[in-house]
């Protein structure tokens, strides 16, 4: 008998036993996009190396390292199956580079491998083939490059993802994961919903978000085929509750398993699924990002109620899911199997890209690159959503040649001059003195600034009573209770004057009479103005947003964007018009020119074949500049900080640490450390506060230097 898996309470599992249920499980999920056989061959072959004497006394205690995957990767590569060859060979430590076939045998590399097996350097597992007959499967025609590429690593997840399924299976028991709630039944409980809170509509503005919202639903069924699809809906016109409408009534009407909504801003992902757990339900809305909390018992441990979601956010097995664009695009590029189990389930599914115009542009065509892909072989629909529609036509056209994207809400039904809620008006260059007396003069405004600095700065100038600041360098659950004084301030009509990051400016439902918005890109402007009149309860004309220039000089990030909106304004009045916003856009990607859209040129080194899985795995970041975590002993932090301290440790403790933290540069961090203000954990990559006085409660963390002395725990 050979063993695959032992308990502590002596269960075993036999290699047998494990390699058809990881076939199974893996031809099922392949099957979604025609590969089932290759998915079924992959799985059975996956642990055939555990047929050897040397697995067998790992097994049974040996403290000795075994190489189980190769065997199977040797055999696939035998049967000229090369992509199979890949997922087998990484399903523990990660997809391999190719590599060339003159590798030595102990490069780590696929080919290397191959060469180590063929010199017949691995252990004996022959015993393999007296029980496991693989199916006869015709090799896996090539196709391009990029292709290839992506067929390698939406295989693999289907390998990695049923191997942990089943090894968690008989490890564990049966665990409940994920959802199997169906489109339909969400589609009937989202209409449920809208008949009761949206219809029928009271005022004009509602009237229109209603009727965008029907052309939506009626969109959803009409559109029968996968494809590219693109909402462009105003600021404050529904498109949150329109988008998932379309969503859930196309994934329906075209037999797709899920929605997954990609968001660029984890500040406004909260905010989108609570929406939706109110709109379907709790049990079948998956909120995947880093600042996510499980509530935990006296021992740590993740309770029951939540331990299906935090098993879900493992590989996405849930019909709604809402997630980070940075989780969503840097898994579609990773190389390690937890990060890429999810993959398989991005087949057949409605995914919605908010805020569209903020796909980075250093990393846009790899981004746009994999939604093609998604499109045309997997099965996917892709929703481009926002109300500033990025001009990528050119840039589909490219990965997308058959396709072009249909507009789920045409220009005439967002023309009505209620979604017309602002005047602009550029005034020019301004002192930090006279912007803080113009917006001192104001009773509620808000000023949105290119910088933290600059925030910080016009902050300290404004008038005490009733002033707010808003950036990164405050822990989230303080950045939410700010925001719910100001909410609060509108409402009452209190003073109310806001000086923020551009954190604001995506999807924080905020409603100020004017708004002071620093040069920027124009789709930047345009969403500082979605927090002007939002709910349109004064005219136009009386709600202003003010376009200045600041003192100093704007980060260097901001320039082609700066230049491009300027070209913009001098050539068009009303800046909402569709053509100004594609103006800027096209202007915008010609400056930038394709080497910008590809920082690391990632696209050319997947065309250069090799599937150079672990190179573009590490080169493609969203977020590229290194950070560190400070945590910070506050509210419901101090007890969270010394749990940490005790060496309770859970991943449930640092998901709600999340909440108490604040993301560093590392030359910020290193300014903390010299001034003898934090007390590293564990390997350094993160510390806790200890000079609690750089927490300012207004404004966040702050780095004035000071002496050197470091304690480290």
């Amino acid at each position: 008998m050979y063993i695959a898996h032992r308990t502590e309470d002596g269960r075993i599992q036999t290699v047998l036993e494990h390699c058809r249920n990881v076939a199974a499980l893996s031809a099922d999920f392949a099957g979604s996009f025609g590969a089932e056989e290759l998915g079924r061959l992959a799985g059975l072959l996956h642990d055939i190396g555990k047929y050897s004497n040397a697995f067998q006394r790992r097994i049974q205690g040996a403290d000795i390292r075994v190489d189980h995957a190769t065997a199977g990767a040797w055999e696939c590569f035998r049967q000229r199956q090369l992509a199979a060859a890949f997922c087998v060979a990484g399903h523990h430590g990660g997809l391999p580079e190719l590599g060339t076939r003159d590798d030595l045998p102990d490069l780590p590399t696929l080919c290397g491998r191959m060469n180590r097996a063929k010199e017949g350097r691995l252990d004996p597992c022959d015993a393999w083939q007296s029980e496991i007959v693989p199916p006869k499967v015709p090799p896996q025609p090539l196709m391009s490059p990029i292709d290839d590429f992506f067929f390698v690593r939406m295989l693999y997840s289907c390998i990695v993802d049923a191997d942990y399924l089943d090894t968690e299976q008989f490890m564990q028991g049966k665990t409940e994961r994920g959802s199997t709630a169906s489109m339909a039944v969400l589609d009937e409980r989202l209409q449920r919903y809208l008949r009761e809170h949206f219809f029928p509509p009271k005022g004009e503005l509602n009237r229109l978000r209603c009727a965008i919202l029907e052309r939506c639903i009626a969109q959803g069924e009409a559109q029968n085929k996968t494809g590219l699809y693109t909402l462009t809906v105003p600021t404050g016109g529904g498109k949150t509750a329109a988008s998932l409408a379309f969503a859930l009534r196309h994934a329906k009407t075209c037999g797709l398993k899920r929605v997954i909504y990609v968001i660029p801003y984890t500040s406004i992902i909260e905010q989108t699924a609570a929406e939706f757990r109110k709109m379907l339900g709790e049990d079948f809305v998956l909120e995947h990002h880093s600042g996510v909390t499980y509530d935990t018992d006296e021992n740590g441990e993740v309770r029951p109620a939540d331990r299906k979601f935090m098993l879900a956010a493992e590989n996405w097995d849930m019909p709604v899911v809402v997630t980070t664009a940075v989780q969503f695009f840097e898994s579609l590029y990773a190389a390690k199997p937890s990060k890429c189990r999810k993959l398989h389930n991005l087949a057949n599914s409605v995914i919605i890209f908010d805020e569209a115009q903020m796909l980075p542009l250093p990393y846009l065509r790899p981004c746009v690159s994999a939604i093609a892909q998604l499109i045309k072989r997997y099965g996917t629909s892709a929703v481009l959503c926002t109300a500033t529609q990025p001009a990528l036509q050119s840039v589909f056209r490219e990965f997308l040649p058959d396709q072009t994207a249909v507009e789920l809400c045409p220009a005439e039904m967002v023309s009505s001059p209620v979604f017309r809620r602002v005047t602009f008006q550029k005034v020019g260059r301004l002192s930090w003195d006279a912007l803080t007396d113009a917006l001192n003069r104001q009773e509620q405004v808000l000023c949105v600034v290119n910088s933290r600095k600059s925030a910080r700065t016009v902050y300290d100038s404004l008038e005490t009573n009733g002033r707010f600041h808003l950036s990164t360098l405050m822990y989230p659950a303080h950045r939410r209770a700010v925001l719910r004084e100001i909410r609060e301030r509108l409402k009452t009509g209190l003073p109310c004057r806001v000086v923020s990051t551009s954190l604001i400016e995506a999807g924080v439902d905020v409603d100020f009479p004017a708004v002071f918005r620093e040069e920027a890109g124009l789709d930047s402007i345009l969403q500082a103005a979605g927090r002007c009149n939002r709910e349109g309860r004064r005219s136009a004309r009386e709600s202003v947003v003010h376009i200045f220039r600041a003192e100093s000089m704007p980060p260097p990030m901001f320039g082609r964007a700066i230049g491009a909106a300027q070209s913009v304004t001098e050539r068009y009045d009303d800046l909402l018009e569709a053509e100004a916003v594609r103006s800027y856009f096209e202007e915008l990607l010609d400056i930038s020119g394709k080497a910008a859209q590809d920082k690391k040129d990632i696209i050319g080194q997947i065309n250069q074949g090799g599937f150079p899985f672990r190179k573009v795995a590490d080169e493609f970041r969203l977020i590229e500049e290194d950070t560190r975590t400070v945590y910070i002993p506050l509210e419901e932090g101090v007890g969270l900080i010394e749990r940490l301290r005790q060496g309770n440790i859970s991943k449930g403790l640092y998901r709600k640490l999340g909440q108490y933290s604040v993301s560093v540069y590392e030359r910020q961090f290193r300014m903390l450390y010299k001034a003898n203000a934090l007390e590293l954990i564990g390997d350094g990559e993160s510390a806790i506060l200890t000079d609690i006085d750089r927490y300012d409660q207004d404004t966040g963390l702050s780095f004035e230097d000071d002496s050197e002395k470091l304690l480290i725990v």
